[in-house]
């Protein structure tokens, strides 16, 4: 091509539109070298220049790991735009993952929306030091406290039982319902106070915990995480994340400085009293992280985990009991025989209801509740079944593969509580590891497990619950931070 006869004009287009095209072709080469595996490292699916591992988006995530599982083994690697995951299956590697190396898989990897939200404090995100502090302070605290939140559970199950009557037995979504009686143990053992089901403020909260939740788990959510310089320019549905949760700041910030003008150093109520006065225990300690900022995160940190589990747990539990009316005549009947109608349900009695505890666990290992666990990172080079795991790798569990193993559960796609009975008597089960395992197991599972057996009791003692006329109950499930049922509605049959 002769570019003499070429306007000036159009050979200064030609060259930006070259330069631009050398640029791309150059980035995308370093993006192409900085994807490729390194030396020994896990194997995987093909890498592509910016996307990394292509996956189907219409499918769950879970889902997809269980299919890439079935074609590289246990361990294989996943790359999602800028972040790269080592995924591990099944129950023994999984086990050598978080019990075995426990010490080098005790960090959180750097997901961008959780440290844009936590910044590196509270529990879920933080790592080292902070978070072996703010560990042992919550774990500590709970326990304290362990008597006293049985009792609360119990009389929140009065106010749910009461919710509940009130719908006289005609279809209703028992969602809201349902946070709002678990999200209250929490505020009450964090707060100091409970809210009335029909306070707007308080249902305010939840639904915007609630779609927060839901839009860090979508696919937005997703896209954040992979692409987070790109993302942070863009407008988009996940927007809300922030904008919620400056809100739900707002509100914590104003309970923590009511107990600040309150606090009483010789009557300490609930954990941010307790937390308030660490803050002042600590003061000129260089090596303490107790501070405000550490308190909000890890207020909002057991707001969070501490409603949405739970309440999603016992939700998938109504949702069976419905769909098996079988199942639940016959924890009905255990229910009749070792508590009655008129007292309520304690803690001791779980010990005399094999039935109801197979039941509840099973309901747990269907509702599959959190599928891929929460991530961990390797804090030192280590090995896992002969691959090489460098520093800093992020490991992913697939809970999913140990819940629905064929070579662990007789009927593993089958709602069926004799997976956890043996001669009429509770079956403890290895492979069962709904609250994960290792250093970061979650802090709240006796709570967790108090407010299920409790709540669902205390359920079922008084109604029968089944589906609306001419209804067909699904399964169906949405995905946010946990995997939860659809929408979904039930009748609430009084039994007295």
């Amino acid at each position: 091509m002769d570019f003499r006869f070429w306007p000036i004009s159009q050979l200064g287009k030609l060259n930006v539109s070259m330069l631009l095209v050398v640029l791309v072709m150059f980035l995308l080469i370093i993006d192409f070298v900085r994807k490729r595996r390194p030396r020994n490292f896990p194997p995987g699916p093909q890498l592509f220049p910016l996307v990394g591992t292509i996956v189907d988006l219409r499918q769950p995530l879970h889902l997809e790991m269980q299919k890439l599982t079935a074609r590289y083994g246990n361990i294989f690697s996943v790359q999602f735009g800028g972040l790269t995951f080592v995924v591990v299956s099944g129950y023994q590697m999984v086990r050598e993952a978080l019990v075995h190396q426990a010490e080098i898989f005790a960090d959180r990897p750097h997901i961008p929306l959780l440290q844009e939200i936590f910044r590196g404090f509270g529990l879920i995100s933080s790592n080292g030091h902070i978070w072996r502090q703010q560990r042992k302070f919550v774990s500590a605290t709970l326990k304290s406290i362990a008597v006293s939140f049985e009792s609360k559970v119990q009389e929140e199950s009065r106010y749910l039982v009461e919710a509940m009557e009130e719908e006289k037995g005609q279809p209703f979504d028992p969602h809201y319902k349902i946070n709002s009686a678990v999200s209250n143990i929490i505020c009450s053992i964090t707060f100091g106070n409970r809210f009335d089901y029909h306070d707007s403020n308080f249902q305010e909260l939840l639904h915007l915990l609630a779609e927060t939740l839901l839009l860090i788990g979508s696919f937005w959510g997703q896209l954040y995480n992979a692409f987070p310089l790109i993302m942070r320019w863009l407008p988009g549905p996940f927007r809300k994340i922030f904008r919620h949760w400056e809100k739900l700041q707002r509100f914590v910030r104003g309970v923590i400085a009511k107990h600040k003008e309150d606090l009483d150093q010789s009557d300490l109520g609930d954990y941010i009293d307790c937390y308030l006065k660490e803050i002042e225990k600590c003061t000129g300690d260089t090596n303490s992280y107790f501070h405000e900022e550490n308190l909000l995160c890890s207020t909002l940190d057991l707001f969070l985990t501490g409603t949405e589990t739970t309440a999603t747990a016992i939700r998938w539990a109504l949702l069976y009991m419905a769909a098996y009316p079988h199942i639940q005549e016959k924890v009905q009947l255990e229910i009749d025989a070792v508590i009655g109608q008129c007292r309520q349900p304690t803690m001791e009695d779980k010990e005399h209801m094999p039935y109801t505890s197979a039941v509840l666990s099973e309901v747990l290992r269907m509702g599959n509740i959190v599928p891929l666990g929460v991530p961990r990172m390797s804090t030192n080079d280590t090995t896992l079944a002969g691959f090489h795991v460098p520093k800093g790798t992020t490991l992913m569990t697939s809970l999913t593969s140990i819940m629905f193993d064929k070579n662990v559960w007789e009927t593993p796609d089958t709602f069926n509580p004799e997976h956890f009975l043996e001669n009429g008597q509770y079956r403890r089960r290895e492979a069962f590891l709904p609250f994960s395992a290792g250093k970061r197991a979650c802090p709240g599972e006796q709570l967790a497990r108090t407010e299920l057996f409790i709540f669902f009791t205390a359920l079922l003692q008084k109604f029968t619950f089944q589906a609306p006329s001419a209804t067909v109950l699904s399964f169906a499930f949405t995905l946010s931070l946990t995997r939860c049922p659809k929408p979904f509605q039930l009748c609430a049959l009084p039994r007295c």
